[in-house]
């Protein structure tokens, strides 16, 4: 079983997209956060499941979840979650 971790990034991401979730409803950030977090588990498992970014960074790859991107790179021990953003965002201006 792969294992994955998080870039400070990453992470900043998360506890951003959970703020602005909290705003309007602060139980559905935590399940969404949590489900974020599922997903990693996931990603961890079958890195090679998804779909390649290489045109935004060498050996980079997505998972979609709702409008948001988990991106992520694989690495001897797992994964390592690069970026959790909007998908309306300005991918090339972020990697």
């Amino acid at each position: 079983m792969g294992t994955y971790r998080l870039r400070p990034k990453a992470v900043q991401d998360l506890e951003a997209t959970g703020d602005f979730i909290a705003n309007d409803n602060p139980a559905r950030a935590v399940s969404f956060i949590d489900e974020l977090l599922v997903l990693c588990v996931c990603i961890a498992e079958r890195p090679d499941a998804f779909q390649r970014r290489n045109d935004l960074a060498d050996g980079l790859r997505q998972v979609v979840h709702g409008r948001y991107l988990v991106l992520f790179t694989p690495d001897e021990n797992g994964v390592v979650i690069e970026r959790v953003i909007h998908g309306a965002r300005r991918l090339e201006d972020l990697i």
